[in-house]
């Protein structure tokens, strides 16, 4: 199972939300390439970077903190947040962006998404299955949509989609434990590969996804509130 540290970003510094809420923010570093190195410097390959600025404005914001990241790391760096339009989604590749989510696109206008999995290819794209009470959100999770999630993944697996992932909302930055019934269902229902994200507070929780069969899983502040240390994870990698 992949490790994968989230760094998301507003106004270019290393923030995190509680349940998506924008109002709670919590600013952790000022400087993302100085946390990305610590992350790379202890045997850490991946790294989850949301814009969050982008996902609120609906296009891309912090596209400067990804070519810095790219340009001075070796982390293999999946993107997301604002990507709305091929230009968007070739910027950031052309930024660094090993693979790139998309989310509310997906829901918005699964024609375009169709369209992108053909010409950049499957593996390039990660479908992010953002949901509350089972309704996926999109826009920064500020909108609502009728989707079921599962029903949104499978439509997703059936256009060739592999890479997934989901975060529970009502999970997310509460540092209880991620929707283990939610994940071990989808699991159960859809051939995809899993990346877990939101709610991960200790290292038992990595354990039990992993035995879940989770392909990946996302750990956003229980790194900066020290619930989880770069050194237990060593340990875990």
């Amino acid at each position: 199972m992949k490790i994968i540290p989230a760094i998301d970003i507003i106004d270019g510094k290393c923030v995190r939300l509680s349940k998506g809420d924008y109002d709670t923010k919590k600013i952790y570093h000022e400087n993302p390439l100085d946390i990305a190195k610590e992350y790379e410097a202890n045997g850490i390959q991946y790294l989850h970077l949301v814009d969050l600025d982008g996902a609120k404005a609906k296009t891309i914001k912090n596209l400067r903190t990804l070519e810095i990241l790219a340009s001075e790391t070796n982390l293999v760096i999946d993107f997301g947040g604002g990507i709305k339009t091929r230009e968007s989604l070739e910027s950031a590749f052309n930024a660094g962006a090993n693979q790139v989510t998309v989310g509310s696109i997906a829901v918005e206008n699964p024609e375009i998404c169709e369209e992108w999995i053909q010409e950049f290819g499957a593996e390039k794209l990660i479908l992010g299955a953002d949901c509350l009470e089972r309704k996926v959100k999109t826009s920064g999770w500020l909108e609502s949509s009728d989707l079921e999630v599962i029903d949104f993944i499978q439509s997703y697996q059936k256009k060739g989609l592999k890479d997934v992932i989901c975060t529970d909302i009502s999970k997310d930055g509460m540092l209880q434990g991620p929707s283990f019934e939610l994940y071990k269902e989808i699991l159960g229902q859809c051939k995809i590969s899993l990346i877990a994200s939101g709610g991960i507070s200790c290292m038992k929780d990595l354990e039990d996804l992993k035995v879940l069969g989770c392909s990946g899983a996302i750990i956003g502040k229980a790194l900066y509130e020290g619930k989880i240390t770069l050194k237990e994870l060593q340990k875990f990698l």
